[in-house]
């Protein structure tokens, strides 16, 4: 039996050979992002789970969730609020990357806000315009939708109101509904956090209630049903208010927008600022169009007495409706998440 050195001309273990490209590709990726990519290889070359990794980094003082770390390695969310950029500091300890490796991949902060169920149809609550199908799909099948085709939207009013910290308080919905057909006795409402966390807390108005409720704790997405005081006759008309209230932490808004896919009646949004913080500027915005490179028309709001600005659309579809804000140099939120 052979004990000398290895022929250095002979073929190396495929196992070696696996884990020089997974190098490879890691020192790429921190070189070239996407920052999502890079940190699921970084995890990878770890040999950590994700457990393992919220251990050590709770060691540190930095605390987070599994399921916001599987949320960064996935696209859906990334680390943008300072409290966030102190954990991915020391996660980059963590994983053995050089300091600031995935910090550089971020890149701007994208727009955070409210991102309504886009209405591609009249009648029903068709799509979520923000969520993963999948996700959606599956909440969808388990609550009762037969009668979503059996109701026309007529006017929508759907309000954003926020702290004075510039935080998601919640959000106020009105439908006016006519039913098509008889025997209408629900109404499915949906909602998706911008952030992993819990989903909000629905109310209703009398004499309507709540139905079955469909969550998925760990991405903030829910699916509800309202059940109406008695099931409709062929051309009954109906007003559903309720309101979705965020529990603590809220969310942080810059931005409230909607997809309309359809011909629209009436559709009004309205954002209801704190009046103790006001934002330095407020527009709101539509496209002719739903592509989101489309150009939009832009035009400056200003906050009534009550802190609000609206925006409506009538008659109005495709397009993309939404409103913004900028706090300026000295945001009302001064700790992120």
């Amino acid at each position: 039996m052979h004990s000398g050195p290895a022929d250095p001309g002979a073929p190396r273990g495929g196992a070696a050979e696996a884990g020089e490209r997974a190098e490879a590709r890691l020192a790429r990726l921190l070189n070239t992002g996407p920052f999502d990519e890079a940190l699921r290889a970084a995890v990878a070359a770890s040999g950590l789970s994700l457990d393992r990794i919220q251990d050590r980094l709770k060691r540190r003082g930095s605390r987070i969730s599994v399921a916001t770390l599987s949320s960064w390695q996935s696209g859906r969310y990334r680390p943008e609020r300072p409290a966030s950029l102190l954990v991915l500091a020391d996660l980059e300890e963590v994983l053995g990357v050089p300091p600031k490796a995935l910090s550089a991949l971020i890149g701007p902060p994208r727009p955070r806000g409210r991102r309504l169920a886009a209405v591609t149809d009249t009648r029903g609550l068709a799509a979520f315009s923000d969520s993963d199908p999948v996700d959606m799909e599956s909440a969808l099948r388990q609550v009762d939708t037969r009668w979503d085709e059996a109701l026309t939207r007529l006017s929508t009013h759907c309000r954003l109101e926020l702290d004075a910290q510039g935080r998601e308080r919640g959000m106020y919905s009105r439908q006016l509904l006519r039913a098509e057909v008889d025997g209408p006795d629900r109404w499915i409402t949906g909602f998706q956090r911008d952030d992993p966390g819990e989903p909000p807390r629905l109310r209703v108005e009398a004499p309507h209630r709540i139905g079955k409720v469909v969550e998925n704790q760990a991405i903030g997405l829910g699916v509800a049903e309202i059940l109406f005081d008695r099931p409709l006759s062929r051309g009954d008309i109906i007003i559903l208010e309720y309101y979705h209230e965020n529990g603590m932490p809220r969310p942080y808004s810059t931005s409230m927008q909607t997809a309309l896919h359809v011909p629209v009646r009436e559709y009004l949004m309205e954002v209801r600022f704190d009046v103790a913080a006001l934002p330095e500027s407020c527009y709101s915005y539509r496209t002719a169009e739903l592509d989101a490179d489309a150009r939009p028309q832009e035009r400056l709001l200003k906050p009534d007495a009550i802190g609000s600005v609206l925006a409506v659309a009538l008659s109005a579809g495709p397009c993309r409706l939404g409103i913004r804000w900028d706090w300026g140099d000295s945001p009302p939120l001064t700790v992120g998440s």
